[in-house]
This record gives C-alpha cells, sequence and structure tokens, in this order.
C-alpha cells in the first residue's frame, strides 16, 4: 500500500489503536519520545495507521531486551 492511500487517524483514533492516551501522544510528539511521524492537516495532527502498525512492529520483543 503507498502510504499516500494509508487512512489518516486522528490522534485519538491512534492513541487508542496503540492503547495510549491522546495526551501521551502529544507528549511524545513535543518531546521526539519515539520517530512517529505526523502529518498537520490545518491545525490538526494526523496519523498514518501504517505508521503505527511500523512502530508497534519496530518495538515487538520476543522477550526483555531481544527485538524480532
Amino acid at each position: 500500500m503507498s502510504t499516500h492511500s494509508a487512512p489518516l487517524l486522528t490522534r485519538r483514533e491512534a492513541a487508542e489503536f496503540l492503547g495510549v492516551k491522546p495526551q501521551t501522544l502529544a507528549v511524545w510528539h513535543s518531546v521526539g519520545r519515539y520517530d512517529l511521524p505526523t502529518i498537520k492537516v490545518g491545525k490538526s495532527v494526523r496519523y498514518r495507521q501504517s505508521d503505527l502498525e511500523n512502530f508497534c512492529t519496530e518495538r515487538t520483543q520476543r522477550h526483555s531486551g531481544e527485538a524480532l
């Protein structure tokens, strides 16, 4: 799937997808905690669903300290 056709989620939807609060995503973005791309649409912030899926995949571990 092209990144241009990936669904854009609101911060609330992205937070629900990840199981965190929207404010957590706002903090992560403002302090640069994770390299999670965002898209500005006017004053709103959007997230590509594919970027969120990649974010989860990159953090998947078999056991403590070992990435897949």
